[in-house]
């Protein structure tokens, strides 16, 4: 630094304190930018594109593998395709040096995440931000300066949380198949840096690479640093909330029916789909006395492992009144009805229940609802909705009633129950949804009208455009197909 109290010394002083802030300007921008994630992939997808532009790095890769064992474990790659990740993976993990990918991920892999790889103008000087700087101590040389008079330049200390390659076709003590992977995919530099937060521990490293023989400068290490730090916390929760998810899932898909039954003159197919949440909307198929079947769709009220495990309850209720007194969908509704006000005064559940015989000319259907949406009947000859909805959901009022509605299923025509969360996930007001079900049925070609695994799917694709949810799948979703033949 130019002596103290001159003019030089002055600007000099102005220059270092607006790198510090324009450093955590950088800072806040890229914590708030990784905050706004609320899943998993995003936020490791974000973590790497962060890391990229503060290290100046062109490529790099998240291998995530929880110390816990509890999962998940994926690999998620920036500027790398699937087959470089499985590549990468090839490399096996040595105490000090090597690349920590896990062995056998059980995730998908997930490549090419998009990233802006230019590092700011500010990333130039190195800067500390660890501890206070006198501004009057000698200014580190910049990135690739030569080194000081009266000796070589010392390299950069590392340690257990960071591993630094500089040179990975020359530098003297890597695997062989280390070496053979950077030379295939043209990598010349790494540099890695490992996860981890309480309480779950390691979680994984992230490692970035350069296409020259390169490293990142001190100040580059240390704000990459202090970003991983805070990056490995908010991945932490991303991790227990996934984990939180899936438990809600799987526990939602096994207080379903396994597989749908087998029933003479019946084919049967049926699209289910957990919300985020995990919700309480569910779907049973069961064969009845003197060759009949049961058909029953219905959603309870709120959301998490609480509507999912009432959603649970529900669902076994309605099967043993469904055996006792299936003929009179009204009288299982009833019972139901009854049996959740005593049980489960606080909830409230829409549910529709099809009492399907055989019939000269087809299968007569007796159907009650209860709050849910009408079923839809597709055939050649007719496309509509049988009006079901004319009553309260179950639990709402002093006393439910609800009158039953009978129809004749000609063969070739298929009978389409489904939940709210289908009308929902398309981000339209409810008639417009409705419409847009009925052209989605209407539309489907004779074909594939002929097999329900098609026109679940041909439904879904048409109400739900490459898959995509207008509302970030915030709803369970059931589509129950039912074709007589």
């Amino acid at each position: 630094m130019p002596a103290r109290g001159t003019p030089d010394h002055s600007l000099a002083v102005q220059d270092r304190l607006a790198a510090w802030v324009c450093d955590l300007s950088l800072l806040h921008e890229l914590t708030e930018r990784l905050a706004r994630t609320s899943h998993l992939d995003g936020a490791l997808r974000e973590v790497l594109q962060a890391g990229a532009t503060l290290v100046g790095a062109s490529r790099g890769m998240i291998a995530l593998n929880p110390e816990d064992g509890l999962g998940p474990e994926c690999t998620v790659g920036l500027g790398l395709t699937r087959a470089d990740l499985g590549t990468l993976e090839t490399v096996p993990g040595a105490a000090g040096g090597s690349w920590t990918a896990p062995a056998a991920p059980t995730a998908p892999l997930v490549a090419d995440a998009p990233a802006s790889l230019n590092a700011p103008a500010s990333l130039e000087a190195p800067v500390s931000l660890e501890a206070p700087v006198s501004l009057d101590a000698p200014a580190p040389a910049a990135e690739g300066a030569p080194p000081a008079a009266g000796g070589a330049q010392a390299p950069l200390p590392t340690s257990i949380d960071e591993i630094l390659h500089r040179d990975l076709r020359a530098e003297p003590g890597l695997a062989p198949r280390h070496r053979e992977v950077a030379a295939q995919l043209g990598l010349a530099a790494s540099y890695e840096l490992r996860l981890a937060a309480d309480p779950v521990g390691p979680l994984g490293s992230a490692v970035w690479f350069y296409d020259e023989p390169a490293e990142p400068a001190d100040r580059q290490r240390r704000l990459a640093g202090l970003y991983l730090r805070f990056a490995a916390e908010h991945l932490a929760r991303c991790l227990d909330l996934a984990r939180a998810r899936g438990v809600a899932a799987a526990l939602a898909t096994e207080l379903l029916p396994a597989r749908l039954p087998r029933v003479p003159g019946v084919r049967m197919a049926v699209r289910h789909r957990t919300g985020p949440r995990g919700g309480g909307d569910w779907y049973d198929a069961l064969p009845l006395p003197e060759g009949a079947l049961g058909l029953a769709v219905g959603g309870v009220t709120g959301a998490g492992p609480g509507a999912v495990a009432a959603m649970g309850r529900l669902r076994a209720s309605l099967r043993a009144y469904a055996v006792m007194e299936g003929e009179d969908p009204v009288a299982v509704l009833s019972d139901l009805e009854l049996l959740m006000r005593l049980t489960e005064p606080a909830r409230s559940a829409t549910a529709l229940f099809a009492y399907a015989t055989s019939a000269p000319g087809g299968r007569r259907l007796t159907l009650a609802g209860a709050g849910h949406c009408p079923p839809l009947v597709v055939g050649d000859r007719r496309c509509e909705y049988v009006e079901t909805s004319l009553s309260a959901p179950l639990n709402m009022l002093s006393c439910w009633e609800a009158p039953s509605v009978e129809l004749c299923a000609r063969p070739g025509e298929s009978l389409l129950l489904f939940t709210d969360g289908l009308l929902h996930r398309t981000g339209e007001p409810a008639d417009r949804a409705f419409a847009r079900l009925h052209s989605a049925a209407q539309s489907a070609s004779r074909a594939v009208r002929a097999d329900p695994e098609r026109l679940a799917d041909h439904v879904l694709h048409t109400m739900l455009p490459d898959g995509m949810d207008r509302t970030d799948g915030a709803e369970d979703l059931v589509l129950l197909v039912a074709l007589f033949d």
